[in-house]
């Protein structure tokens, strides 16, 4: 390892840790969430509520999070995504033992801007990197979360039912993870964006960086693979317990998802870096249309788990490839701006595909199965979509 690697492998390091401690409390989140909302919300149409409320949160807090970064640094920004991520808790938890739906979602809405956070954790990671260097260190800070696919949902285990109100226990300890995790990123050095001077150039704008192929593309496809992600796996707890198994099996079936979510960050930079990140996008679309197809053929306990997993290596190939073509398309005086952007639309869709989801699970049909149907039905316009973008990306013409 050389000297210039010292920093970036130290920072990729911190990131990692933070991805695995802080990052557990989202598997958490999505496993109680739905539940919570169902037992709640006086129309059942409105059970995943609470998760649309996280992403709508993660959305609207991308942009002023990520010009906040550009200002005062990273470190900064991921502070103040712990404390978010605290005082979410807290008064989810508050919802709860008051019995109130509305304070719940407030709660939820609050999470979202560490949810928000987390999701710079892989820029954070690109910041110092070499060319060379940058997919390995995205892929490899997003590995962090096999340890978050493992303490989250284990963490709901143990204390969804520790007091008289269900779940109140799990957001009690989502508070004590982001204390513990704000800690992490005392060691974090990653220096701030220089402040532009006066007669320098400004980048390009918003609509200049949409309307540049590769970052359309990439947004896109980012787009369509997290939503895609949500649609289902925000309906999953509820489809388990519909077909008459435990929550305990909920839990399992969404700690093999994430699993599945994170465990091939240890090589698909190295994939990136071999094949080129829009052939590793293409895979991992169709590693998600899979999960639909297996979802749609039965409702057995063996279908939940491996639609699953299909579902969280297309996330995982999708997501990252995404990121890398981002990463590697706009100067460093459009960080800020292109970032959120990104985030900001990602977590739009992301939004609306979980407000869609609850809605196709409970409101779609007669059954959980039904609804189930309609779940993995949806995600073929998404898919179509994605897919005929990358087409067009690689045989557009060339300008020159």
């Amino acid at each position: 390892m050389n000297a210039e690697d010292a920093l970036p492998r130290r920072n990729v390091a911190i990131l990692t840790a933070a991805q695995a401690i802080l990052g557990a409390q989202l598997p958490a989140i999505f496993v109680i969430a739905g539940l919570a909302g169902q037992s709640l919300a006086a129309n059942p149409c409105f059970a995943t509520l609470p998760i649309s409320l996280l992403m709508l949160g993660s959305m609207l807090a991308a942009q002023p999070l990520s010009g906040f970064m550009q200002r005062y640094g990273r470190r900064a920004g991921f502070w103040a995504g712990t404390a978010a991520g605290a005082a979410g808790a807290a008064i989810a938890a508050a919802g709860l033992y008051l019995g109130s739906f509305p304070v719940l979602l407030l709660g939820s809405l609050c999470s979202g801007v560490f949810m928000s956070s987390l999701g710079f954790y892989r820029f954070a990671a690109a910041d110092t990197a070499s060319e060379a260097f940058r997919p390995k260190a995205i892929s490899y800070v997003l590995a962090g979360g096999l340890a978050s696919a493992v303490i989250g949902p284990q963490l709901t285990k143990f204390t969804a039912d520790a007091y008289v109100v269900p779940f109140f226990g799990t957001y009690l300890g989502i508070i004590v993870l982001n204390l513990v995790g704000a800690a992490l990123f005392l060691g974090l050095r990653i220096p701030r964006p220089p402040v532009p001077e006066k007669d320098a150039p400004a980048g390009r704008t918003r609509i200049e960086l949409l309307k540049t192929p590769i970052i359309g593309v990439a947004i896109i496809c980012a787009m369509v693979s997290y939503a895609l992600m949500n649609l289902m796996m925000t309906s999953t707890p509820l489809a388990v317990v519909g077909c008459g198994f435990s929550r305990d099996a909920a839990a399992d079936i969404v700690t093999g998802h994430v699993l599945a979510m994170y465990g091939p960050s240890f090589f698909t930079g190295h994939l990136i870096a071999r094949f080129g990140a829009a052939r590793i996008v293409s895979v991992g679309l169709c590693l998600i249309a899979g999960a639909g197809l297996v979802a749609l053929s039965g409702v057995e306990l063996g279908n939940f788990y491996i639609a699953l997993i299909l579902l969280g290596l297309g996330w995982n190939f999708g997501f990252i490839g995404a990121t890398s073509m981002l990463s590697s398309a706009h100067a460093a005086a459009e960080r800020g701006r292109v970032q959120g952007l990104n985030d900001f639309l990602v977590f739009g869709c992301v939004t609306l595909a979980s407000l869609a989801s609850g809605g196709l699970m409970n409101c779609a049909g007669g059954s959980a199965v039904e609804g189930w149907t309609a779940v993995n039905l949806a995600m073929l316009p998404l898919l179509a979509l994605a897919g005929s973008a990358l087409i067009w990306l690689r045989f557009r013409p060339n300008p020159a």
